[in-house]
Protein backbone atom coordinates (compact mmCIF):
# COMPACT_ATOMS: atom_id res chain seq x y z
CA UNK A 1 0.00 0.00 0.00
CA UNK A 2 1.09 3.01 -1.08
CA UNK A 3 1.03 5.15 2.22
CA UNK A 4 1.22 8.85 0.14
CA UNK A 5 -2.48 7.87 -1.01
CA UNK A 6 -3.59 6.06 2.05
CA UNK A 7 -1.54 7.28 5.16
CA UNK A 8 -1.68 5.43 8.41
CA UNK A 9 -4.23 6.85 10.84
CA UNK A 10 -2.74 8.06 14.09
CA UNK A 11 -5.19 9.74 16.39
CA UNK A 12 -7.37 7.85 18.91
CA UNK A 13 -10.72 8.80 17.67
CA UNK A 14 -10.62 8.26 13.91
CA UNK A 15 -8.67 4.41 15.21
CA UNK A 16 -11.69 4.26 16.89
CA UNK A 17 -14.04 4.77 14.25
CA UNK A 18 -12.46 2.78 12.15
CA UNK A 19 -12.78 -0.15 14.47
CA UNK A 20 -16.47 0.40 14.49
CA UNK A 21 -17.03 0.28 11.04
CA UNK A 22 -14.58 -3.31 11.02
CA UNK A 23 -17.20 -4.58 13.61
CA UNK A 24 -20.01 -3.08 11.66
CA UNK A 25 -18.75 -4.21 8.33
CA UNK A 26 -18.16 -8.18 10.58
CA UNK A 27 -21.61 -8.45 11.73
CA UNK A 28 -23.23 -7.72 8.22
CA UNK A 29 -20.91 -10.75 6.89
CA UNK A 30 -21.55 -12.86 9.21
CA UNK A 31 -25.70 -12.28 8.79
CA UNK A 32 -25.38 -12.16 4.56
CA UNK A 33 -22.37 -14.33 3.27
CA UNK A 34 -22.43 -18.14 3.94
CA UNK A 35 -18.17 -17.97 4.10
CA UNK A 36 -18.39 -15.56 6.70
CA UNK A 37 -21.05 -16.77 8.96
CA UNK A 38 -18.69 -20.36 9.06
CA UNK A 39 -16.44 -17.99 10.13
CA UNK A 40 -18.21 -15.54 13.10
CA UNK A 41 -18.29 -12.30 13.49
CA UNK A 42 -15.35 -12.51 16.21
CA UNK A 43 -12.65 -13.98 13.87
CA UNK A 44 -13.70 -11.82 10.40
CA UNK A 45 -13.26 -8.57 13.14
CA UNK A 46 -9.74 -9.83 13.75
CA UNK A 47 -9.12 -10.50 10.34
CA UNK A 48 -9.96 -6.97 8.74
CA UNK A 49 -7.87 -5.63 12.10
CA UNK A 50 -5.27 -7.39 10.85
CA UNK A 51 -5.43 -6.37 6.82
CA UNK A 52 -5.77 -2.66 7.99
CA UNK A 53 -2.62 -2.86 10.25
CA UNK A 54 -0.79 -5.00 8.04
CA UNK A 55 -1.32 -2.92 4.92
CA UNK A 56 -0.78 0.19 6.99
CA UNK A 57 -3.64 2.21 7.22
CA UNK A 58 -4.03 1.46 11.11
CA UNK A 59 -1.17 1.80 13.22
CA UNK A 60 0.29 -1.39 15.50
CA UNK A 61 0.22 0.22 18.48
CA UNK A 62 -2.69 3.10 19.87
CA UNK A 63 -4.40 4.57 22.95
CA UNK A 64 -7.21 3.08 21.83
CA UNK A 65 -6.19 -0.39 21.70
CA UNK A 66 -4.67 0.06 25.48
CA UNK A 67 -7.95 1.03 26.07
CA UNK A 68 -9.91 -1.70 24.37
CA UNK A 69 -7.59 -4.27 25.66
CA UNK A 70 -8.12 -3.28 29.62
CA UNK A 71 -11.18 -1.36 30.61
CA UNK A 72 -12.79 -1.40 27.53
CA UNK A 73 -13.02 -5.76 27.61
CA UNK A 74 -13.77 -5.32 31.21
CA UNK A 75 -16.89 -3.53 30.58
CA UNK A 76 -18.04 -6.13 27.98
CA UNK A 77 -17.10 -9.34 30.26
CA UNK A 78 -19.36 -7.08 32.97
CA UNK A 79 -22.14 -6.94 31.29
CA UNK A 80 -22.01 -10.17 29.29
CA UNK A 81 -22.25 -11.76 32.74
CA UNK A 82 -25.22 -9.71 33.81
CA UNK A 83 -27.56 -12.60 31.81
CA UNK A 84 -26.09 -15.35 34.23
CA UNK A 85 -28.83 -16.11 36.35
CA UNK A 86 -27.86 -18.45 38.78
CA UNK A 87 -30.94 -20.26 39.82
CA UNK A 88 -31.04 -21.11 35.77
CA UNK A 89 -28.90 -24.03 37.03
CA UNK A 90 -31.50 -25.81 39.22
CA UNK A 91 -33.34 -25.74 35.26
CA UNK A 92 -30.27 -28.06 33.81
CA UNK A 93 -31.35 -31.13 35.93
CA UNK A 94 -28.85 -33.61 37.31
CA UNK A 95 -27.71 -35.34 34.10
CA UNK A 96 -27.07 -32.14 32.04
CA UNK A 97 -25.02 -31.13 34.74
CA UNK A 98 -23.28 -33.94 35.33
CA UNK A 99 -22.17 -33.92 31.40
CA UNK A 100 -21.15 -30.74 31.36
CA UNK A 101 -18.76 -31.11 34.68
CA UNK A 102 -17.53 -33.74 33.20
CA UNK A 103 -16.77 -32.25 29.96
CA UNK A 104 -15.12 -28.87 32.09
CA UNK A 105 -12.76 -31.47 33.73
CA UNK A 106 -12.03 -33.08 30.11
CA UNK A 107 -11.56 -29.59 28.69
CA UNK A 108 -8.71 -28.49 31.49
CA UNK A 109 -6.94 -32.14 31.23
CA UNK A 110 -6.47 -31.41 27.20
CA UNK A 111 -5.00 -27.86 27.94
CA UNK A 112 -2.53 -29.29 30.62
CA UNK A 113 -1.77 -32.35 28.29
CA UNK A 114 -1.54 -30.18 25.41
CA UNK A 115 1.01 -27.82 26.94
CA UNK A 116 3.05 -30.40 28.50
CA UNK A 117 3.53 -31.93 24.69
CA UNK A 118 3.32 -28.46 22.93
CA UNK A 119 5.63 -26.04 24.99
CA UNK A 120 8.71 -26.19 23.14
CA UNK A 121 6.65 -25.33 19.92
CA UNK A 122 4.77 -22.89 21.42
CA UNK A 123 6.88 -20.74 23.56
CA UNK A 124 7.25 -19.14 26.96
CA UNK A 125 3.41 -17.51 26.97
CA UNK A 126 2.11 -22.00 26.81
CA UNK A 127 0.50 -21.34 30.18
CA UNK A 128 -1.24 -18.59 29.26
CA UNK A 129 -2.96 -20.61 26.58
CA UNK A 130 -3.65 -23.33 28.74
CA UNK A 131 -5.64 -21.15 31.40
CA UNK A 132 -7.50 -19.37 27.31
CA UNK A 133 -7.98 -22.90 25.67
CA UNK A 134 -9.50 -24.36 29.32
CA UNK A 135 -11.56 -21.07 29.65
CA UNK A 136 -13.18 -20.56 26.55
CA UNK A 137 -14.00 -24.66 26.07
CA UNK A 138 -15.05 -24.54 29.46
CA UNK A 139 -18.05 -21.24 28.58
CA UNK A 140 -17.18 -19.36 25.55
CA UNK A 141 -15.25 -16.81 23.94
CA UNK A 142 -16.24 -14.38 26.52
CA UNK A 143 -14.14 -16.33 29.11
CA UNK A 144 -11.49 -16.89 26.39
CA UNK A 145 -11.37 -12.89 26.01
CA UNK A 146 -11.25 -11.99 29.81
CA UNK A 147 -8.63 -14.34 30.48
CA UNK A 148 -6.14 -12.89 27.29
CA UNK A 149 -6.77 -9.45 28.80
CA UNK A 150 -5.73 -10.97 32.68
CA UNK A 151 -2.54 -13.15 31.40
CA UNK A 152 -1.79 -10.14 29.13
CA UNK A 153 -1.14 -12.16 26.04
CA UNK A 154 0.57 -10.94 23.18
CA UNK A 155 -1.59 -9.67 20.32
CA UNK A 156 -0.15 -12.46 17.73
CA UNK A 157 -0.93 -15.35 19.99
CA UNK A 158 -4.28 -14.26 21.06
CA UNK A 159 -5.01 -13.78 16.97
CA UNK A 160 -3.57 -17.11 16.10
CA UNK A 161 -5.27 -18.30 19.04
CA UNK A 162 -8.99 -16.79 18.51
CA UNK A 163 -8.45 -18.76 14.79
CA UNK A 164 -7.76 -21.81 15.57
CA UNK A 165 -10.71 -21.47 18.28
CA UNK A 166 -12.93 -20.90 15.49
CA UNK A 167 -12.05 -23.41 13.30
CA UNK A 168 -12.49 -26.02 15.89
CA UNK A 169 -15.10 -25.03 17.59
CA UNK A 170 -16.75 -25.28 14.13
CA UNK A 171 -15.56 -28.89 13.62
CA UNK A 172 -16.52 -29.91 17.08
CA UNK A 173 -20.40 -29.11 16.37
CA UNK A 174 -20.21 -31.38 13.02
CA UNK A 175 -18.93 -34.06 15.57
CA UNK A 176 -21.44 -33.27 18.05
CA UNK A 177 -24.11 -33.78 15.22
CA UNK A 178 -22.66 -37.05 13.83
CA UNK A 179 -21.98 -38.59 17.39
CA UNK A 180 -25.50 -39.36 18.37
CA UNK A 181 -26.31 -40.69 14.61
CA UNK A 182 -23.23 -42.83 14.23
CA UNK A 183 -23.32 -44.08 17.79
CA UNK A 184 -27.50 -44.33 17.87
CA UNK A 185 -30.00 -42.38 18.85
CA UNK A 186 -30.98 -42.23 22.30
CA UNK A 187 -33.82 -44.59 23.80
CA UNK A 188 -37.41 -42.41 24.10
CA UNK A 189 -35.82 -39.38 22.46
CA UNK A 190 -37.51 -37.14 19.58
CA UNK A 191 -37.01 -38.96 16.24
CA UNK A 192 -38.25 -36.02 13.77
CA UNK A 193 -35.65 -33.25 13.40
CA UNK A 194 -36.44 -29.43 14.18
CA UNK A 195 -37.92 -28.46 10.30
CA UNK A 196 -37.10 -24.90 10.96
CA UNK A 197 -33.37 -26.27 11.54
CA UNK A 198 -30.74 -27.17 8.96
CA UNK A 199 -27.87 -27.69 11.44
CA UNK A 200 -26.05 -24.49 10.67
CA UNK A 201 -24.86 -22.52 13.41
CA UNK A 202 -26.44 -19.46 14.76
CA UNK A 203 -24.87 -15.75 14.62
CA UNK A 204 -24.25 -13.81 16.32
CA UNK A 205 -26.82 -11.15 15.57
CA UNK A 206 -29.82 -14.31 15.25
CA UNK A 207 -29.27 -15.20 19.31
CA UNK A 208 -28.95 -11.79 20.18
CA UNK A 209 -32.49 -10.50 18.74
CA UNK A 210 -33.95 -14.18 19.84
CA UNK A 211 -32.68 -12.30 23.51
CA UNK A 212 -33.08 -8.19 23.74
CA UNK A 213 -35.69 -6.72 24.59
CA UNK A 214 -36.53 -2.79 24.36
CA UNK A 215 -33.90 -0.83 26.41
CA UNK A 216 -34.79 2.56 27.51
CA UNK A 217 -32.65 5.56 28.20
CA UNK A 218 -32.76 4.84 31.99
CA UNK A 219 -32.21 1.20 31.47
CA UNK A 220 -29.01 1.73 29.15
CA UNK A 221 -27.80 4.49 32.18
CA UNK A 222 -28.17 1.56 34.64
CA UNK A 223 -26.34 -0.66 32.33
CA UNK A 224 -23.67 1.72 32.29
CA UNK A 225 -23.21 2.90 36.14
CA UNK A 226 -23.65 -0.97 36.93
CA UNK A 227 -20.38 -2.16 34.44
CA UNK A 228 -18.52 0.77 35.30
CA UNK A 229 -18.84 0.25 39.43
CA UNK A 230 -18.18 -3.46 38.98
CA UNK A 231 -14.94 -2.80 36.99
CA UNK A 232 -13.92 -0.34 39.11
CA UNK A 233 -14.79 -2.09 42.27
CA UNK A 234 -13.00 -5.11 41.05
CA UNK A 235 -9.74 -3.01 40.59
CA UNK A 236 -9.94 -1.37 44.22
CA UNK A 237 -10.10 -4.96 45.67
CA UNK A 238 -7.32 -6.14 43.63
CA UNK A 239 -5.31 -3.46 45.05
CA UNK A 240 -6.21 -4.15 48.12
CA UNK A 241 -6.36 -8.03 48.20
CA UNK A 242 -3.78 -8.28 45.22
CA UNK A 243 -3.38 -12.47 45.59
CA UNK A 244 -6.97 -12.53 44.01
CA UNK A 245 -6.52 -11.21 40.26
CA UNK A 246 -8.90 -9.17 38.94
CA UNK A 247 -10.53 -11.02 36.63
CA UNK A 248 -12.05 -13.14 39.53
CA UNK A 249 -13.13 -10.23 41.42
CA UNK A 250 -14.96 -8.77 38.03
CA UNK A 251 -16.51 -12.26 38.17
CA UNK A 252 -17.45 -12.24 41.70
CA UNK A 253 -19.53 -8.93 41.79
CA UNK A 254 -21.20 -9.03 38.65
CA UNK A 255 -22.40 -12.91 39.32
CA UNK A 256 -23.44 -11.53 42.83
CA UNK A 257 -25.14 -8.07 40.83
CA UNK A 258 -26.78 -10.16 38.84
CA UNK A 259 -29.26 -11.84 40.75
CA UNK A 260 -30.31 -8.59 41.80
CA UNK A 261 -34.42 -8.59 40.60
CA UNK A 262 -33.79 -5.06 39.41
CA UNK A 263 -30.40 -5.23 37.69
CA UNK A 264 -30.83 -8.88 36.20
CA UNK A 265 -34.29 -7.51 34.46
CA UNK A 266 -32.42 -4.53 32.51
CA UNK A 267 -32.41 -5.44 28.94
CA UNK A 268 -29.33 -4.98 26.64
CA UNK A 269 -26.68 -5.99 28.72
CA UNK A 270 -25.57 -8.96 26.55
CA UNK A 271 -25.82 -6.74 23.11
CA UNK A 272 -23.84 -3.96 24.25
CA UNK A 273 -21.72 -6.51 26.13
CA UNK A 274 -20.79 -8.87 22.76
CA UNK A 275 -20.46 -5.35 20.51
CA UNK A 276 -17.21 -4.58 23.26
CA UNK A 277 -15.58 -7.68 22.68
CA UNK A 278 -16.25 -7.66 19.02
CA UNK A 279 -14.20 -3.72 18.86
CA UNK A 280 -11.65 -5.77 21.25
CA UNK A 281 -11.17 -8.46 18.76
CA UNK A 282 -10.82 -6.29 16.14
CA UNK A 283 -8.31 -3.87 17.90
CA UNK A 284 -6.39 -7.30 18.71
CA UNK A 285 -6.17 -7.91 15.03
CA UNK A 286 -4.96 -4.37 13.97
CA UNK A 287 -2.14 -5.02 16.68
CA UNK A 288 -0.87 -8.32 14.98
CA UNK A 289 2.35 -8.91 12.73
CA UNK A 290 1.22 -11.27 9.85
CA UNK A 291 4.92 -12.69 9.89
CA UNK A 292 4.55 -13.43 13.79
CA UNK A 293 1.14 -14.82 13.49
CA UNK A 294 2.07 -17.37 10.60
CA UNK A 295 5.06 -18.18 12.30
CA UNK A 296 3.15 -19.33 15.75
CA UNK A 297 0.32 -20.58 14.06
CA UNK A 298 0.42 -24.22 13.58
CA UNK A 299 1.44 -24.74 16.70
CA UNK A 300 -1.23 -23.03 18.80
CA UNK A 301 -3.65 -25.02 16.34
CA UNK A 302 -2.35 -28.20 17.15
CA UNK A 303 -2.89 -27.32 21.04
CA UNK A 304 -6.34 -26.52 20.26
CA UNK A 305 -7.13 -30.11 18.87
CA UNK A 306 -5.47 -31.85 21.30
CA UNK A 307 -7.54 -29.74 24.04
CA UNK A 308 -10.95 -30.66 22.31
CA UNK A 309 -9.81 -33.90 21.61
CA UNK A 310 -9.13 -35.05 25.17
CA UNK A 311 -12.66 -33.30 26.14
CA UNK A 312 -14.49 -34.88 23.73
CA UNK A 313 -13.03 -38.56 24.67
CA UNK A 314 -13.45 -37.83 28.35
CA UNK A 315 -17.10 -36.52 28.01
CA UNK A 316 -18.19 -38.91 25.28
CA UNK A 317 -16.12 -41.75 27.00
CA UNK A 318 -16.99 -41.26 31.06
CA UNK A 319 -20.61 -39.79 29.96
CA UNK A 320 -21.25 -43.28 28.16
CA UNK A 321 -20.10 -45.16 31.26
CA UNK A 322 -22.03 -43.69 33.61
CA UNK A 323 -25.14 -44.18 31.50
CA UNK A 324 -25.89 -40.33 29.83
CA UNK A 325 -27.33 -40.31 26.47
CA UNK A 326 -26.05 -39.51 23.74
CA UNK A 327 -28.46 -36.17 23.55
CA UNK A 328 -27.39 -34.91 26.78
CA UNK A 329 -23.49 -35.45 26.32
CA UNK A 330 -23.40 -33.95 22.66
CA UNK A 331 -25.56 -30.71 24.05
CA UNK A 332 -23.56 -30.15 27.29
CA UNK A 333 -20.31 -30.71 25.15
CA UNK A 334 -21.31 -27.89 22.50
CA UNK A 335 -22.27 -25.51 25.73
CA UNK A 336 -18.63 -26.56 26.73
CA UNK A 337 -16.85 -25.89 23.49
CA UNK A 338 -19.47 -23.30 21.73
CA UNK A 339 -21.66 -21.71 24.13
CA UNK A 340 -25.26 -21.01 24.93
CA UNK A 341 -25.66 -20.45 21.31
CA UNK A 342 -23.81 -23.57 20.37
CA UNK A 343 -26.06 -25.85 22.29
CA UNK A 344 -29.48 -24.12 20.87
CA UNK A 345 -28.20 -24.70 17.41
CA UNK A 346 -27.27 -28.75 18.02
CA UNK A 347 -30.73 -29.27 20.26
CA UNK A 348 -32.66 -27.37 16.89
CA UNK A 349 -30.99 -29.05 14.29
CA UNK A 350 -31.05 -32.60 16.12
CA UNK A 351 -34.90 -32.45 17.47
CA UNK A 352 -33.41 -32.72 20.99
CA UNK A 353 -36.34 -30.21 22.39
CA UNK A 354 -36.55 -31.01 25.95
CA UNK A 355 -32.19 -30.39 26.00
CA UNK A 356 -32.99 -26.63 24.70
CA UNK A 357 -33.52 -25.56 28.26
CA UNK A 358 -31.49 -27.40 30.30
CA UNK A 359 -28.41 -26.95 27.24
CA UNK A 360 -28.89 -22.97 27.72
CA UNK A 361 -28.50 -23.16 31.49
CA UNK A 362 -25.09 -25.00 31.19
CA UNK A 363 -24.11 -22.69 28.97
CA UNK A 364 -24.34 -19.95 31.32
CA UNK A 365 -22.98 -21.95 34.04
CA UNK A 366 -19.91 -22.10 31.37
CA UNK A 367 -19.78 -18.40 31.31
CA UNK A 368 -19.87 -18.23 35.32
CA UNK A 369 -17.25 -20.20 36.22
CA UNK A 370 -15.02 -20.55 32.81
CA UNK A 371 -12.67 -17.92 34.76
CA UNK A 372 -12.24 -19.87 37.52
CA UNK A 373 -11.17 -23.16 36.16
CA UNK A 374 -8.85 -21.23 33.16
CA UNK A 375 -7.07 -19.06 35.97
CA UNK A 376 -6.43 -22.24 37.81
CA UNK A 377 -5.37 -24.30 34.99
CA UNK A 378 -3.23 -21.61 33.77
CA UNK A 379 -1.50 -20.63 37.14
CA UNK A 380 -0.92 -24.60 37.53
CA UNK A 381 1.03 -24.66 33.75
CA UNK A 382 3.02 -21.63 34.92
CA UNK A 383 3.63 -23.63 37.93
CA UNK A 384 4.62 -26.68 36.06
CA UNK A 385 6.82 -25.34 33.17
CA UNK A 386 7.04 -21.64 33.77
Amino acid sequence: VDNTLIPMITEPLPIFLVLAGVVFVSVVLEKRVRLFKAFGAALTGILLGMVLSNTGILPGESATYDFLMGDGVYFGIALILLSVNLRSILQAGPGMLAAFGIGAVGTAAGAIVGGFILAGLVGPETWKLAGQFTGTYTGGGANFAALGRAFETSPDLFSAATAADVIITAVWMMVCLAVPVLLGRPKGEEQKEDPKSDGEMVTLEQTLNDTVKPVSLAGAAALVLVAVGAVWGAGYLAGLLPVIPEVLWLTTLVLVMAQIPVIKTLPGAALFGNYLILLFLASNGARSVVANLVAMGPPVFYYAIITVAVHGVAIFGIGRLARLDLATLAVASQANVGGAASAIALASARGYHSRLVPGVAVGLVGYAVGNYIGLAAGLFMRGMIG
